[in-house]
């Protein structure tokens, strides 16, 4: 057993300074000199002096317990790569080669600025000179470029047979972060179209096609007439409405306008495919519509600025200048960039290391950060906190018993990923150059995509990694699985020298968040494969929505900034997955502590707390952090999760065992009187 002081019990030595002497007993924690605060405000009691003393640093949008460690990873990565860079010898595998090689372009400038916009010149001039009957297979090759079109076509699993892969087209297009931000008359979307504007006209102008105000205009008037189309982020939530299969023809006939056979085949190289997924039907009969319709005009100016957006941050600093201050600075509030070695990387590792060269970087940083010891710690975590699931399910009072024989037999199927993946990536057939940033993104960008064409109707391979190892997040995937990368298994979060309180209340909370998303309002509406099907009984399922709406009403009632609520069903699946989380952490925690008993351990108090303190301090530590205003707004209206302080109010004040742990009493606002449970 370690005895010495846990990072997490240390960081509250400070946190608690201002408020009340640290209790040394548990009987001290009942105390008036503890108890108000801790069962008034848990967040507070935990986190407040942490929130005075620290400084939002200029080139964030927030910092907290994420933030802190994404950045300890990226230096890390940082000092890696100018080794990788500067010592060929330590190229040991295809991967690595190729990450040097592309890290050593991103690092760059010079040859980034002398090569312009050589890599996209072609399609840009071949945008310029289009004609309305050369729009498909134009649109389609820029679909294979990453532009973000109206209309995504993408290679992922079925949804109606996760074993599978299926061709899908995802809705998108939109310039602006909100649907609604086209018509919103609000302060804040009048100022998130004002720098639209800046934006484009910037990054047209250094691409020397100047955009005067009436062609602004006309762009965001078709960018607006597609937005109406789509869902909100309430409806995106509801998987049944994603689930739409189309044929050509049947597509053909529903949105006419675009010649869809010529579209697709320009993306896919012909590739066959008979029926494919459209996520959003009406998104597609909306670009149809505007592709027959809107000024030949206006569509040249809006694929020009998709395109150049895509590779904005790779091309000169005009460009990745504007790109910052329009989706950093105007959006999330940011006034400095971070380093140069930091932007190379988050764009070499993509949106949570999605990328392909994402998992070259996942091979670097497992080499310097990971041990196996940190895989067994977290593999044993991960078998507690399932079986706490399981002892949930079985005892539910309001399940009928198939219904638990079903969300059982899924418990059991749910494939964990800790750590790694087993084999790096050999990258076969990927061409980088040096001194070609921007090139070498779209020779990625097409290799990938006839990676994934060559799957098409072949078996899912549930072991792939979609993520990198050194991402700083974890994931419930399709397939029923969860995602645990390397990153993330790093203090705050998990230590594998510390005590099973500190671990289970901080990476233990993931871990069964992760489980939980399975079975929050969108995850259980699918089955231990992880095809889209209902085996719910109506009146189980019915019992579930009821509980989830009590979640869905509480954190509508959070007010993080004046005016601006939680929107409880936009954020419900993160919610419930916060709640479930928590009470099987807790559970999964007593297990290992049963099991130490059980072998003659003792448990003793560290720092005067118990493991049950010490479990829920940990977890208001991995939620701390400070924002900015317009980052938090932006996460308000646009995102899936409910800001930190929220994340420990929730569902702290609604777990009887917290209450116990810091002998909270009725009334007191950390224990609620009628606490909600959905798992």
């Amino acid at each position: 057993m370690n005895t010495r002081p846990t990072l997490l019990a240390l960081a509250l030595l400070c946190a608690t300074a201002s408020h009340a002497a640290t209790p040394a007993t548990p009987a001290a924690t009942s105390a008036a000199a503890s108890r108000p605060l801790a069962c008034t405000d848990f967040d507070a009691y935990v986190n407040d002096e942490w929130n005075r003393t620290t400084e939002l640093p200029p080139d964030r949008a927030r910092i907290g317990s994420f933030d802190i460690l994404r950045r300890a990873n990226d230096q890390l990565l940082t000092r890696a790569l100018a080794e990788l860079v500067a010592e060929p010898a330590r190229q040991t595998s295809p991967g690595l080669r190729h990450l040097a090689t592309a890290y050593r372009a991103g690092m760059d400038e010079a040859a980034i600025e002398r090569a312009g916009l050589s890599a996209i010149a072609p399609w840009l001039a071949r945008i310029d000179a289009a004609t309305r009957e050369q729009l498909p297979e134009l649109l389609g090759e820029l679909a294979t470029l990453g532009a973000d079109l109206p209309v995504r076509p993408f290679v992922g699993s079925d949804l109606l047979d996760a074993t599978r892969h299926r061709v899908a087209l995802q809705a998108g297009g939109l310039g602006l972060p909100d649907r609604d931000d086209y018509t919103r008359t609000e302060a804040s979307s009048q100022r998130l179209r004002e720098g639209y504007r800046r934006f484009a006209a910037t990054v047209m102008q250094a691409a020397g096609t100047p955009m005067a105000e009436p062609a602004l205009d006309a762009l965001l008037a078709l960018e607006a007439q597609i937005a109406q189309a789509h869902l909100t982020p309430v409806q995106r939530r509801n998987p049944q409405a994603l689930n739409n299969r189309r044929t050509v023809a049947s597509l053909q006939a529903e949105a006419p306008g675009l010649d869809w056979s010529r579209f697709l085949t320009a993306w896919s190289g012909g590739a066959r495919f008979d029926e494919f997924n459209v996520a959003q039907p009406a998104v597609a009969r909306a670009f149809a519509q505007a592709v027959q319709a809107a000024p030949l005009d206006s569509w040249r100016a809006y694929l020009r600025l998709r395109l150049i957006e895509a590779y904005a941050p790779m091309l000169p600093k005009a460009f990745e200048q504007a790109h910052f201050a329009w989706t950093s600075g105007v959006i999330r509030g940011i006034p400095t960039p971070p380093p140069r070695s930091e932007r190379v990387i988050a764009g070499l590792a993509g949106p949570n290391g999605s990328a392909p060269l994402g998992e070259a970087l996942g091979e670097l940083y497992v080499a310097k950060a990971y041990s196996p010891e940190a895989q067994r710690r977290a593999l044993a975590m991960v078998a507690d906190i399932r079986e706490a699931m399981r002892r949930r399910i079985e005892t539910l009072p309001w399940m009928s018993a198939p219904t638990k024989l079903a969300a059982l037999a899924k418990l059991e199927a749910m494939v964990p990923q800790i750590g790694h993946p087993a084999q790096w990536r050999r990258y076969e057939g990927l061409e980088l150059r040096d001194g070609d940033f921007a090139g070498n993104q779209l020779r990625t960008q097409r290799w990938w995509l006839q990676l994934r064409l060559a799957e098409l109707d072949k078996p899912v391979d549930r072991t792939r990694w979609n993520t990198s190892a050194n991402t700083v997040n974890a994931f419930a995937a399709g397939g029923n699985r969860i995602v645990f990368p390397a990153g993330i298994l790093q203090p705050p979060f998990f230590d594998e020298k510390a005590d099973d309180a500190s671990n289970y209340g901080a990476i233990g909370t993931v871990i069964g968040h992760e489980i939980t998303h399975h079975f929050d309002d969108r995850g259980r509406q699918f089955d231990a494969v992880g095809n889209l099907r209902d085996w719910w009984a109506p009146e189980d399922a019915a019992a579930y929505k009821a509980r989830a709406e009590q979640v869905a009403q509480l954190y509508s009632s959070y007010e993080p900034l004046p005016g601006v609520r939680i929107n409880g069903h936009q954020m419900l699946g993160e919610n419930i997955s916060d709640f479930g989380g928590i009470h099987i952490a807790f559970d999964g925690l007593q297990i290992a502590l049963e099991r130490r008993r059980k072998a003659g351990e003792a448990i003793p108090l560290l720092e005067g707390r118990t493991p049950e303190q010490r479990f829920f301090i940990a977890n208001a530590v991995i939620w701390r952090g400070k924002q900015r205003e317009a980052a938090l707004l932006n996460q308000l209206r646009t995102g899936q999760h409910s800001p930190g302080r929220w994340r420990v109010l929730g569902p702290i004040s609604h777990q009887p065992a917290f209450a116990q742990a810091f002998g909270c009493k009725p009334g007191d606002p950390m224990a609620a009187a009628e606490p909600i449970r959905v798992w």
